[in-house]
C-alpha cells in the first residue's frame, strides 16, 4: 500500500516538473481555430504576441493576423517606434490569389502613407509588388510572415521559405504595419485586436 502511495506521489512530481519545464514558446493562443505561438524567437530575441485577430472582407474571413513585439504595446506610435525585431504572422483562412492579396497590401500602404513617404519608398514598393507576382496563390493554412530585423531589413517568408530580397528601410516596414494599424486600416476591427484589446462578443459588421 505504502509503495503504491510513493509511486503515485513520484508520478505527480514528475508530471508537475514536466509542466514547469515545458517551453513557453510552445504555448499558443487560438484565433478562429488557428493556433499562434505566444512567443517566437527572431534575430536572437524573444518576441511576444502583442495581439491577433481575423481580417474580414465583407462577411468573409480572409486570414488571421498576429503582431509580435519585444514588449507589448497598445498605441500605434509606440509600436512603430519600438526598437528591436518585429513580426506580423498571417495565416490564411481561405485561398487567395496573388493578385487579390497583393492589391490589398499595396492599397493599405497607399492609403496610409503620404506623398513624401511613397516617393521615398517607391523602389521598395516595386520590389514588394514583385513578391506577390512570384507566388501563384496562397492557400488556406499557408503562413506568411513579414519580419523586421534590425541591421538587416524587412524579410518575407511563405511557409518558412524566403520569398523576398531584403528591403532595408525601417520606414518601409512601418508602412507595412500601417496596413493594419494606420489611420485607414484594412480592417477597422482588426486594428485594436492587434494592439492587444480583447475581442468583443457579437456579430461582425461588414468591412469592404
Amino acid at each position: 500500500m505504502k509503495l503504491g502511495i510513493r509511486v503515485t506521489r513520484a508520478l505527480g512530481l514528475i508530471s508537475a516538473a514536466a509542466v514547469l519545464s515545458f517551453p513557453a514558446h510552445l504555448s499558443a493562443a487560438e484565433v478562429a481555430g488557428v493556433k499562434l505561438d505566444d512567443s517566437v524567437r527572431l534575430a536572437n530575441q524573444e518576441l511576444k504576441l502583442n495581439g491577433a485577430g481575423v481580417r474580414y472582407k465583407a462577411v468573409f474571413k480572409v486570414y488571421v493576423a498576429g503582431l509580435y513585439l519585444p514588449e507589448k504595446k497598445s498605441a500605434v506610435q509606440d509600436v512603430l517606434a519600438a526598437p528591436g525585431p518585429k513580426r506580423v504572422t498571417i495565416v490564411m483562412l481561405r485561398d487567395v490569389s496573388n493578385e487579390e492579396l497583393g492589391r490589398g497590401f499595396m492599397s493599405g500602404i497607399q492609403q496610409n502613407s503620404d506623398k513624401n513617404e511613397k516617393a521615398r519608398l517607391i523602389m521598395q514598393l516595386q520590389k514588394f509588388g514583385e513578391i506577390f507576382a512570384s507566388i501563384p496563390e496562397l492557400k488556406k493554412g499557408d503562413v506568411l510572415t513579414t519580419d523586421w530585423i534590425p541591421g538587416t531589413g524587412t524579410v518575407v517568408h511563405v511557409n518558412g521559405k524566403k520569398v523576398s530580397d531584403v528591403l532595408p528601410d525601417v520606414a518601409f516596414y512601418n508602412a507595412l504595419l500601417k496596413i493594419w494599424l494606420g489611420e485607414k486600416p484594412v480592417d477597422a476591427q482588426l486594428k485594436p485586436l492587434m494592439l492587444g484589446e480583447k475581442p468583443e462578443t457579437g456579430t461582425r459588421g461588414n468591412n469592404s
